[in-house]
């Protein structure tokens, strides 16, 4: 497939002159790509929105018709290729133009097909036989907002898409402002070809950004554009404002009501808008908060009226009940993903026409879809998400912004945004003057990118294009300066080791491991004298109650310096408790008089002394105290004679079996640490201090280390992560795929895996095509929402087949888990019996009427299921039944308005193996 060529243009051929194609001169950087495209090049433009960038993917269209040759126009979404469909079947013929979307195909051989992104990826991923190659005689192919490689789900189809496009096609990618668009330039001159960027702040209607608070709509931006208007005040708390919780931030000024915004916006003559509010309730409620405002004038009103009847007449299901087609009247309408996509294109075209005055729209209709305004409001400059609640990003708001500003219609475009809960003028100020974001990578390999590309190329080639993903290309760029740091980390720890030489690092963490015991042991040490110390303190008490004058004691006082003090008790005193007081001479001639607990050591195997003769002081309280006299000096002698006799310095406790052999083992550790060739060292504080940044050092470059690892390799990890997942369920012998394997390839979905093994499982073989489609349904889609209700219960036939995948979806969940995939494995039977509902014929009202799910929502569900059972007869390992039965299937739920029909476009879908349709399409 890498070697599929599409023809050159003619050599030599006299570029085309774009005055006689356009009736207007062009802009330099339009020019400039031209120049490029003529050379050759592909190119990649970055422009603010509403530039004019859709020209050069015009002019390459021109180019190749001139040649004789193709382009293919690819797009995001099916909405955007259904609208460039109608403008290039008016511009160059409705017979030159073909359609490829997921759902409906119409003239492909036609010089200039429109298509989605994923499938032209698809195409790029299909079996190319030698006599049909879908890009035979094409010339190029224009990437229309490129910037979407930033979407979490549809990233990695640009991505795709750019590595394996044949480089003699020429690639036009048109994107709105990003910060990095040199490097996405560099990176598909890599793995392309030559690649020039054009770059472009242009804007043909230059922007004027507003403020709405309740108090009125005024200036954000100063005249230079750096910096907010010296009008705006930055809103602060009063100061007896008391905050609920630690991060909660204090309510901004009250918000302006949305009839306010647009009376404000009408009285100064900027309608048409578009007014972005982040989400379907909050679009449907706006429209109501406007009951009363009617924004046409006769002549309008009647021609929407008009337009009305000739939809309503042509497409009954499609329009919307109540309050919307009564808005519409009035010139007001909501346009978001829960609206059939009808009812959206008719919005659109009203709007185009100047009879639509306000549309309040998801963020979406950002996206590309030419429906241009004088006015663009941002209704909040945070939004919920699936992470939560988080401020616009500023490309978000730049793409919201850029919406404003009609090409040969204003002057002037306009830009507004609304003072909310939590963000006023402070916010918005910071938004309309930040860069944009830049382009990030969202790359990552699937099981359908494995099977396919290990059905064409040898492990190292896989390899190898798998790591071309501008994921690699962006680390590769972070990996010099993580290498640089890394380099400096081993340069310091090189260093410290060179200070360090003489030091033996061996001897010195022994040695800080048996100071570490010696503490330790210490510290057992004296748990074990403060138990022993209690319980004996405990015995020494009760028994000085019964010790007789003239026994010898051991003390330890505080007025004695807290040394034990070898004494004789002279005198007990009557004492407050039940515990006498003790009036002690010791050896040093000193009377004491000292509690019970002093005595740590009663000697009563020794001798009492004589101590009835001998004179004694008057003391009466604990630790008073006074020195002897010639009297009581023979006593002390007597005393002192006794300590040399006998060890009467040691306390009672100490001699404890337990703590004399804990002393003993802290004297060894002290002896044998004196010995330690360590314990002679210098600084051994500064040593180990920097024997600890040693070790951060070795750490935080092993961390380094392990994290650039796996940013150069991560994609190829969950490559062979994804090898090991398809070999145990037998997709793939060795590195070959099996029959097993090219039907899971032969997929496209959120989870090609889970798919493909249930639909070979056999238990939905004999399913009836109602009960299959319903199956088919509960396992390729998700709806998450906690109100979801549908009043038609799951069919038992389908339920039974779902119920019986059980295992195989543990075992898949399993597995999965276990090698940090992260693929979804949907389980949905909630919705079954409306899509049996559906396929046995109930009308689209009853339908909507009996769940809680919008009608975007249930044709984008109905499509997902058409998109699996299109994809049937291509799969090599499912039973001919399955065949039968989803084709017929196929034909019950694919009627308007779950099937597009397009004015003047005949479906001819046959669906082969080049249109497997994309799940992301819808």
């Amino acid at each position: 497939m890498m070697n599929a060529t599409a023809s050159s243009p003619a050599n030599g051929a006299a570029p085309l002159d774009p005055g006689q194609l356009f009736p207007f001169p062009l802009d330099e950087f339009q020019l400039e790509a031209i120049g490029a495209l003529n050379q050759g090049h592909s190119v990649v433009v970055s422009a603010p929105t509403g530039s004019g960038k859709t020209l050069i993917g015009e002019y390459a269209i021109h180019r190749a018709l001139a040649h004789g040759q193709r382009v293919f126009y690819t797009t995001p979404l099916k909405a955007l290729s259904n609208q460039k469909l109608r403008d290039f079947r008016e511009q160059f013929g409705a017979n030159n133009v073909g359609l490829m979307t997921g759902d409906l195909t119409a003239n492909r051989e036609a010089p200039i097909v429109v298509m989605t992104t994923e499938i032209f990826r698809n195409m790029l991923y299909a079996e190319i036989d030698n006599s049909e190659d879908p890009l035979d005689g094409v010339e190029a192919v224009v990437l229309d907002e490129c910037h979407y490689m930033n979407d979490s789900q549809r990233g990695t189809v640009w991505e795709e898409s750019i590595i394996h496009c044949p480089s003699a096609i020429q690639l036009v990618a048109l994107s709105a402002t990003v910060a990095n668009a040199g490097q996405l330039t560099d990176w598909i001159e890599q793995v392309h070809g030559p690649t020039d960027l054009i770059l472009s702040d242009f804007r043909p209607v230059p922007l004027q950004f507003n403020f709405c608070s309740a108090k009125g709509l005024h200036p954000l931006l100063n005249e230079a554009g750096t910096g907010l208007h010296p009008n705006c005040k930055v809103w602060r708390a009063p100061k007896g404002h008391q905050r609920k919780g630690k991060s909660a931030k204090p309510p901004q000024p009250e918000a302006p009501s949305m009839g306010f915004v647009v009376a404000q916006l009408a009285e100064r003559e900027m309608l048409p808008a578009i007014i972005f509010v982040f989400s379907r309730r909050g679009c449907d409620k706006a429209v109501r908060d406007l009951v009363k405002a009617s924004l046409l004038n006769k002549e309008e009103a009647a021609s929407i009226q008009r337009q009305l009847e000739a939809f309503a007449l042509k497409c009954p299901e499609a329009v919307r009940d109540g309050y919307h087609a009564e808005a519409l009247l009035r010139g007001v309408a909501s346009h978001h993903a829960g609206v059939l996509p009808a009812w959206k294109e008719l919005i659109e075209e009203l709007f185009q026409q100047g009879l639509v005055k306000v549309v309040f729209a998801t963020e979406t209709l950002a996206a590309g879809i030419n429906m241009p305004a004088r006015t663009t409001v941002i209704s909040s400059l945070s939004k919920r998400t699936e992470n939560g609640h988080r401020p616009l990003m500023a490309s978000e708001f730049l793409q919201m912004s850029g919406r404003a500003g009609r090409r040969g219609l204003d002057v002037q475009g306009y830009v507004v945004a609304m003072q909310s809960r939590f963000e006023g003028v402070k916010e918005a100020g910071q938004l309309a003057t930040s860069p944009a974001d830049p382009l990030v990578s969202q790359f990552t390999p699937s099981y359908g990118m494995v099977l396919n590309l290990l059905q064409r190329y040898a492990l190292p080639k896989a390899k190898e294009l798998v790591e071309r993903s501008f994921g690699r290309y962006l680390a590769t760029l972070d990996l010099a300066d993580d290498q640089a740091r890394i380099t400096s980390l081993r340069q310091q720890l090189e260093q410290l080791g060179e200070t360090s030489t003489d030091v033996p690092w061996e001897d010195f963490e022994d040695y800080e491991k048996q100071r570490s015991r010696l503490r330790e042991e210490r510290r057992l040490l004296r748990i074990l004298q403060q138990q022993a110390e209690e319980t004996l303190a405990h015995e020494l008490t009760l028994a000085l109650q019964f010790a007789s004058p003239g026994t010898l004691v051991s003390i330890k006082a505080p007025q004695l310096r807290g040394g034990v003090s070898p004494a004789v008790i002279v005198e007990k005193l009557q004492g407050a408790a039940q515990f006498p007081l003790l009036l002690c001479l010791t050896d040093e001639n000193i009377w004491i008089v000292v509690p019970c607990h002093a005595v740590v050591c009663i000697h009563a195997e020794l001798s009492c002394l004589q101590v009835q003769n001998i004179p004694v002081p008057e003391l009466d309280r604990v630790g008073e105290l006074r020195h002897g006299d010639q009297h009581s000096g023979g006593l002390a002698l007597a005393v002192v004679a006794m300590a040399r006799r006998h060890d009467m310095h040691t306390p009672q406790y100490d001699l404890a079996g337990e703590v004399r052999d804990q002393a003993e083992l802290v004297n060894n550790l002290e002896h044998d640490l004196e010995l330690h060739p360590a314990h002679r060292w210098g600084d051994r504080k500064q040593l180990k201090k920097q024997r600890r940044r040693m070790e951060e050092l070795e750490e935080e470059i092993a961390e380094r280390q392990r994290l650039l690892h796996h940013r150069a390799n991560r994609h190829w990890e969950t490559f062979l992560d994804l090898i090991e997942i398809l070999q145990h369920f037998g997709c793939l012998d060795e590195l070959e795929p099996t029959e097993v394997g090219l039907t899971v390839a032969a997929l496209r979905g959120d989870n090609e895996l889970w798919l493909g093994l249930s639909l070979m499982s056999g238990h939905f073989d004999e399913l009836p095509p109602a009960d299959l489609a319903a199956a088919l349904e509960a396992i390729s889609t998700e709806v998450s929402r906690p109100d979801l209700w549908c009043a038609y219960p799951p069919p038992p036939k389908a339920e039974e087949a779902l119920h019986d995948l059980r295992g195989l979806r543990r075992e898949l969940a399993r597995l999965q888990e276990r090698h940090g995939v992260l693929f979804p494995l949907w389980w949905e039977p909630d919705l079954m019996g409306l899509v049996k509902a559906w396929a046995e014929g109930e009308s689209w009202s009853d339908l909507i009427a009996n769940t809680s799910l919008d009608e975007g929502d249930v044709v984008r569900l109905m499509r997902r299921t058409v998109d699996l059972l299109a994809q049937l007869p291509y799969c090599p390992a499912v039973s001919e039944e399955l065949r039968r039965n989803g084709r017929r299937a196929l034909q019950m739920i694919n009627r308007f308005p779950v099937k597009e029909e397009l004015p003047g476009v005949i479906d001819d879908s046959l669906n082969p193996a080049t249109l497997r349709a994309s799940l992301l399409d819808a």
